[in-house]
């Protein structure tokens, strides 16, 4: 396994998968992306006021949201003599990942896998900024997705 996950949970939520289930999901990237350094991720579950006030603070935006990325900007001095590269943190909320899955007619679950990997391909310096990024990283989550067995996230029900 070339991940660790540590994750917070800030939050009354229903079901939210456990520690070894985020880190298969992940590794699966990870090995879909040829990816074999060791890294550490943190996974932060918060409320939609804790969601509001981050994507508030660093992104500007006056509204809660279901994942944000947050990656760690460790001076190369540091991060060099680590055996395992500290890739930041993904904050998620629950409470709006289960009103969007509802809505979309997708599984909970579905719907975990998507955000996870989508907040963890920030992590890796991924972006949707342009077209053509954004292009690149969908298909990266849809090839992802369909290896661990589920549909193309973009597909609504």
């Amino acid at each position: 396994m070339n991940v660790t996950i540590e994750i917070t949970n800030d939050c009354d939520s229903q079901w939210v998968p456990d520690q070894e289930t985020c880190e298969n999901w992940i590794q699966t990237a990870l090995d879909l992306l040829g990816e074999n350094k060791q890294y550490n991720v943190s996974l932060c579950l918060v409320d939609e006021a804790g969601s509001k006030d981050l994507n508030s603070r660093y992104c500007g935006k006056q509204n809660a949201t279901n994942v944000l990325s947050f990656p760690a900007q460790l001076p190369p001095v540091f991060s060099n003599q680590l055996e395992t590269t500290l890739l930041g943190d993904v904050v998620i909320c629950p409470a709006i990942l289960y009103r969007e899955a509802d809505e979309l007619g997708k599984t909970p679950e579905a719907h975990w896998i998507h955000l996870l990997i989508h907040g963890f391909l920030h992590l890796l310096g991924y972006d949707h900024k342009t077209n053509g990024s954004a292009a690149i990283m969908e298909e990266l989550e849809i090839d992802i997705l369909e290896k661990l067995g589920f549909p193309n996230p973009y597909l609504v029900g």
